[in-house]
């Protein structure tokens, strides 16, 4: 029997927030080479301006879809802490720097951000703009969760300058928020996204997940019907990463025959990409989908959309500071992550030193891929037209892409290849055929979630 597309391409593979992705990042953390090209790549960057991540990790409780770092607690006496431990570890940074940085783009995300009182969210954000210059039209954004996001809350983050919240909707389902343990009732998210529309917010986005345990084709369609009466300005429709081999027992709340596979998931995607279509919603990137009036949806008509630790982009900066406990950090020739544990974090801190464990710092290979795999996340295209973005595997690649190109999933024209609307689906598989680190370091064992 033939097999269908969704059989024969949902393999394993990155969502290339990064290249190289975090597995094969250089087993020893060279830090005085790192620190020489953070300082490079700000003093490139000081017109451009950078984007900070800040991680904000604790939640009241556990999500069994979620494959973020959090720590559970309802210890709300640990947030004020948290927030210095933080403005300490930027004032580290800050003294790397030969004047105030410019942000253009400062993102908080979790955990739960919104478990921080507005009072403490305060104080973090005037710390970090105590030694910062915000930029002219700094872009800056949080993700809140329907159940625990006040009204102050949303007004406080938007007088501190905040114009763009990400709520998680996940799915409406009774049955589905059982097993996931995410309930929020359709008037939580309501009341919200109404909130932050009154304030004045001029993005307002909402994640649905396809692919959790149990979920039909008329969940899909009962959650998307609902959302369009909200009419989020985006919405990121994500595929559900089951990587319980790395998140332990957090993903361990249902049977692996619960979740749906392969043909049976490729129908709630493309069931639920028809119907955001059908409601004016453009897809712009992978998983992700913009209003035509939405700033991000402008990015990806210009050819300006960008793509780092912090998902897609309109504000493209080629340097990221990641503050917090797991955050990552992108100077462009280099990435760098802080330590997961949260004590060994706020110790490291207490020792005057970058809270880093491990890194890697990008080769000129590396450099190049890298280009070729953004350009194909964010454009759907890439061309090595461009002597500098040509590299010797080229014809190997093209290869390995000719069966995809047979199956109507690309379009390869002497020195570039686009991405069909068939392909958009599995443009991480278009991505691995360029990713010559996994290729000649193929895992032994699973790493990376599904493709599709």
């Amino acid at each position: 029997m033939k097999k269908t597309l969704i059989q024969k391409y949902n393999v394993p593979g990155p969502r290339y927030t990064s290249y190289p992705t975090v597995p094969y990042w250089n087993p020893e953390f060279d830090y005085p080479t790192w620190k020489n090209t953070f300082i490079l790549a700000y003093d490139e960057s000081k017109n451009e301006g950078i984007s900070v991540y800040i991680h904000l990790p604790f939640c009241e409780s556990m999500c069994t879809f979620c494959g973020c770092h959090k720590r559970i607690t309802k210890n709300h006496a640990l947030e004020h802490p948290y927030v210095q431990s933080v403005l300490k570890e930027w004032r580290l940074y800050c003294q790397l720097f030969d004047e105030k940085p410019m942000i253009r783009e400062l993102h908080l995300g979790g955990g739960t951000p919104t478990f921080f009182s507005p009072k403490n969210l305060e104080d973090l954000i005037n710390g970090i703009f105590s030694l910062a210059r915000k930029g002219m039209d700094c872009d800056m954004s949080f993700e809140g969760h329907p159940n625990n996001t006040t009204r102050e809350h949303l007004e406080k983050l938007y007088d501190l300058g905040f114009r763009r919240v990400s709520f998680g909707v996940q799915d409406y389902s009774d049955r589905v928020q059982q097993a996931i343990n995410r309930i929020q009732p359709y008037s939580n998210v309501a009341k919200v996204t109404m909130w932050a529309k009154d304030i004045g917010y001029t993005s307002v986005s909402h994640d649905i997940i396809f692919g959790l345990p149990f979920q039909r084709v008329e969940d899909v369609v009962d959650t998307i019907e609902k959302t369009k009466t909200l009419l989020p300005d985006r919405i990121a429709f994500y595929s559900y990463a089951h990587v319980p081999w790395i998140k332990g027992n957090g993903q361990r709340g249902f049977k692996e025959e619960d979740i749906p596979k392969d043909d049976e998931k490729k129908i709630l995607y493309e069931i639920g990409k028809k119907l955001l279509q059908l409601h004016g919603y453009e897809e712009i990137g992978m998983d992700h989908f913009a209003l035509q009036s939405d700033a991000l949806f402008g990015a990806a008509a210009s050819g300006e959309l960008h793509r780092n630790f912090m998902g897609y982009s309109a504000s493209k900066t080629r340097m990221m500071v990641g503050l917090g406990v797991s955050a990552i950090g992108d100077s462009w020739y280099g990435f760098a992550q802080n330590v997961k544990d949260l004590d060994d974090y706020q110790q490291i801190l207490e020792w005057n030193q970058l809270p880093l464990f491990k890194g890697h710092i990008l080769t000129t290979e590396d450099l190049i891929i890298r280009q070729h795999i953004l350009n194909l996340m964010c454009r759907f295209e890439t061309s090595w037209e461009n002597p500098e973005l040509y590299f010797s595997e080229i014809p190997e690649v093209l290869s390995q892409l000719q069966e995809m190109s047979n199956d109507g999933l690309l379009v390869i024209k002497d020195s570039w290849l686009k991405v069909t609307a068939a392909g958009k689906g599995f443009v991480r598989n278009i991505c691995m055929a360029f990713d010559l680190r996994m290729k000649r370091h193929a895992p032994g064992t699973q790493l990376f979630s599904m493709t599709v």
